[in-house]
């Protein structure tokens, strides 16, 4: 039997490219291509946009994505989560230091040193010290240009930024997953936001419609961001799981927002203003939108305890190594 054609790379030389550098994702160069040494695909000479040629590096295929508006829209989301994190990592320390660390580990909640700080430092400033730097000067569009677009911002409580660290913490460092469907969905939890806020507001007022916008506006954006931008890559298995039980049709659990709850919807309250950037909203939009948001940001982080699950689940082998190949 002829020896079987090798097939070609799905990215070739001097190709622009976006590349995973731990749970960022940066622009990037292809430089030179080599078959991987286990002959399973391929291995990258990686160049990063203004850097240096001494932090150019051989990486392997899974690291490498095509330089799309998806994979844009996903390192600028990474970019956000990082910055959160570094924030929410202030404010566990702050806790620590007022005394509401002791509160949380009575609860079982406090995340130590041994949990989970390896991992996250490392994906913000070990070793190389190439993470938070680059995070810092990474940009895919001209400066004028994103200085030119409407701007808000949504100030998030300090308990909520340390339930995303968790978060963060439980999907990639511990391997586990929100259980789903989710007990309280996002549909659930904006309906139950607008249970208690409609009868603040005048019936037939522009108040009201503003509201209604809103909450109408978080499902939309929930279920089209949810498999853009708000999964880390361990978690995409489990979407494409459930997937399958939308196609089924069961009447129940038909899309993201019935499906996935408070965590992801987290998730998107922090990326928010970085989507609300990309929009042609004028300012006194955006900063009607924003009051909106503030609003529903504190009466949802009043009721972390209610929504968000009191434990993730561990997947089994099967699981993790089909994880490893989407």
């Amino acid at each position: 039997m002829p020896p079987q054609k090798q097939q070609q790379p799905p990215f070739q030389k001097d190709e622009r490219v976006l590349c995973f550098h731990m749970e960022m994702l940066y622009e990037a160069k292809i430089l030179d291509i080599m078959p991987a040494e286990n002959g399973d695909g391929w291995q990258y000479k990686i160049h990063y946009k203004g850097w240096k040629s001494s932090w150019d590096d051989w990486v392997p295929q899974d690291r490498v994505r095509k330089f799309t508006d998806e994979n844009k829209d996903l390192a600028a989301q990474l970019l956000a989560q990082y910055k959160m994190l570094q924030s929410g990592k202030s404010a566990k320390q702050s806790a620590k230091k007022g005394g509401a660390a002791t509160t949380r580990a009575a609860n079982g909640s406090d995340m130590s040193s041994a949990r989970g700080s390896e991992e996250r430092t490392a994906g913000a400033t070990t070793t190389s010290g190439r993470g938070p730097r680059r995070a810092r000067d990474y940009d895919l569009e001209q400066e004028d240009n994103f200085h030119n677009r409407p701007s808000v911002k949504i100030p998030v409580p300090d308990h909520l930024k340390a339930l995303l660290v968790d978060d963060w913490e439980n999907v990639t460092k511990n391997q586990q997953l929100v259980p789903l469907p989710h007990v309280h969905p996002v549909d659930q939890i904006l309906n139950d936001y607008l249970a208690h806020e409609k009868p603040h507001r005048e019936q037939g007022s522009a108040s009201l419609d503003i509201l209604e916008e809103t909450i109408a506006g978080l499902r939309e954006y929930f279920d089209k961001a949810l498999g853009r931008i708000l999964l880390y890559r361990f978690e995409r298995a489990q979407y494409h799981e459930m997937h399958k039980l939308w196609a089924k049709h069961d009447g129940k659990h038909k899309s993201a927002v019935d499906t996935y709850g408070a965590e992801h919807l987290s998730r998107l309250l922090v990326t928010l203003p970085e989507l609300i950037a990309q929009t042609n909203m004028d300012q006194q939009s955006v900063n009607r939108l924003r009051e909106e948001l503030i609003k529903f940001t504190n009466w949802f982080s009043r009721h972390v305890t209610k929504y968000f699950v009191s434990q993730y689940e561990t997947p089994g082998a099967e699981y993790i190594e089909q994880a490893r190949s989407v």
